[in-house]
């Protein structure tokens, strides 16, 4: 029991999910927290109890009421809870998760059951800090904090997009044993764009309209700074903001505070981290490549930027490394005619006609590497594939987007279409693909690769600020546990059942780099793995 909660007793105690071992409490701890009676009498492992819940689950008709199910779960009994997701996490992410988590946030405010978390809105401007100490723990090392700007391809959701820093954070814990206890969701509610919403009665979020950008960004410097106050050290992580406002937050804060954009830096590292695997493939460089992107959003700039900062490491400058990359989004071309550019896109921007035509543009720019983050379903048709194709031996396809009807193609698409040439990873975890009787095992760039290990070594080591050198070394971390086996079978990621020992292992070696780095704010010890296996969470009574 927490220290906060050990007074607790009978029926606070069995309703405190923190807490309650349920039939897990043993005969003696019946008697001394007045608990005999309130239960049945036979005492269970959570072994057991963990098999009464796997029946549970098996036995729903779908994926949402298995999410519904697993978040009345985590009410009742947070230790049961884990342990039940921990014992296949492969099996049970994308339930708590994508792609499951896009249903559950449509239809948030119709299936609430009880707050997690908290909700800061814009009403609340001028008091954040106070309302913040309402939050019963003070050792926060991790918030995740949305607008519901725009979650999985849903758009703006308001309130709604509440279920995806509960789930993410849910993530740090099952895959990166990070302990729940650290971990807070917020959502900022700032209103919604979406009348649908707005309309709906039972929608649980402020009826009113996003504020003007000057309105808005002081309401987030004070919710900043409310944090630094009330948590002091604690890493921010944002998470499905608006495309711009991720850009502008992260490049006005990134230097400032602890945190960390998972949209950009998540996506850009677990790409990178595949591109390093496809590239052992071909035994080059990421400096020796060509690079156009579809989709020149907060998750292809992010991309591009960590493209950037690694090819300078490889030894490039700047202008040489932006040079080999180019983006196309709704618009069209990147080019420097265009006035509807960020500025965060004008260093992208080419001196070139403009275009719409992918085709074309692969023609002219000649990549060794195609990666989609439009959100443009089929955009990857079969005569841009086949000129991938022509153009390289090995052609690396990226189709990142989600859900599965957004991917700019699939990987049997992919891998047909190249002749199974491809060195292919999607957004989702695709099926493997039976091609001229070989098997291919399409990677998932899934940020759940990343963010966890990332977590456990911010939350062990405690570093003032989360750099690029930072998220490149953890796209390195995962990569280099792409054995050639796996490299063999045309895996760019290891096996998701993996994840919780991959997660360790990346957060070792990101905690060895702040440590090197002299970024870490706790003294470095001598044997690094076992102090951050002593540290992490593991679920038991």
């Amino acid at each position: 029991m927490t220290s906060s909660k050990t007074s607790l007793r009978g029926m606070a105690l069995l309703n405190d999910g923190e807490v309650n071992h349920g039939t897990g409490f043993s005969l003696e701890q019946r008697r001394e927290l007045g608990l005999e009676g309130l239960i049945p009498p036979h005492v269970e492992t959570l072994d057991r109890q963990v098999e009464r819940s796997l029946h549970h689950i098996e036995i729903k008709p779908d994926d949402l009421e298995r999410y519904i199910y697993l978040n009345s779960l985590v009410d009742r009994n947070e230790t049961l809870f884990y342990k039940v997701l921990r014992s296949d996490p492969a099996r049970f992410v994308p339930i708590i998760y994508a792609p499951t988590l896009a249903r559950a946030c449509k239809l948030f405010s119709h299936i609430y059951r009880r707050p997690r978390g908290m909700y800061i809105t814009l009403d609340m401007k001028g008091r954040v800090a106070e309302v913040l100490r309402n939050w019963p723990e003070e050792d926060v090392r991790t918030i995740c904090v949305t607008t519901g700007g725009r979650i999985l391809g849903l758009g703006d959701i308001g309130v709604n997009g509440m279920g995806i820093p509960i789930g993410k954070l849910q993530l740090y814990t099952v895959c990166g044993s990070v302990p729940p206890h650290s971990l807070l969701p917020i959502q900022l509610d700032i209103g919604t764009t979406n009348a649908a919403l707005r309309a709906d009665p039972l929608y649980l979020g402020l009826r009113r309209e996003p504020p003007p950008l000057e309105e808005l960004d002081e309401f987030v410097e004070e919710f900043v700074q409310a944090v630094q106050e009330v948590f002091p050290g604690c890493c921010l992580h944002f998470e499905d903001w608006k495309g711009t406002d991720a850009l502008r937050y992260l490049a006005k804060y990134r230097d400032r505070v602890l945190c960390y954009n998972d949209d950009i830096q998540g996506t850009g590292a677990v790409t990178l981290a595949g591109l390093i695997t496809a590239l052992r493939t071909k035994k080059e460089k990421l400096s020796d490549q060509t690079y156009l992107f579809l989709g020149a959003g907060s998750s292809g700039l992010g991309t591009a930027e960590i493209l950037v900062s690694a090819m300078k490491i490889e030894g490039l400058s700047d202008q040489e490394a932006c040079d080999r990359i180019t983006l196309m989004d709704v618009n069209g071309l990147l080019e420097t005619s265009r006035t509807d550019l960020l500025s965060e896109q004008k260093r992208f921007a080419k001196t070139a006609a403009p275009t719409k035509d992918l085709l074309a543009t692969i023609k002219r720019v000649k990549p060794t590497v195609l990666l989609g983050v439009s959100t443009c379903g089929g955009a990857f048709n079969e005569t841009v594939i086949r000129e991938m194709a022509a153009l390289n031996e090995r052609p690396i396809i990226f189709s990142l987007s989600l859900p599965q009807t957004n991917a700019e193609c699939t990987a049997e698409q992919a891998y047909k279409w190249s002749d199974g040439r491809a060195l292919f990873a999607g957004g989702i975890q695709f099926p493997n693909t039976e091609l001229d009787g070989k098997t291919f095992y399409p990677g998932q760039a899934n940020n759940f690769y990343i963010f966890p290990g990332l977590g456990l070594a911010v939350y062990a080591t405690r570093p003032h600020l989360i750099t690029d050198e930072l998220i490149i070394e953890s796209a390195k971390a995962l990569a280099d546990q792409v054995d050639e086996v796996a490299l063999e079978r045309g895996r760019l990621f290891p096996p998701q059942t993996d994840i919780i020992d991959v997660s360790m292992t990346s957060a070792v070696r990101l905690a060895e780099f702040i440590f090197d780095k002299g970024m870490g704010q706790v003294d470095r010890p001598k044997d690094i793995r076992a102090w951050i296996e002593s540290i992490a969470y593991e679920p038991h009574y």
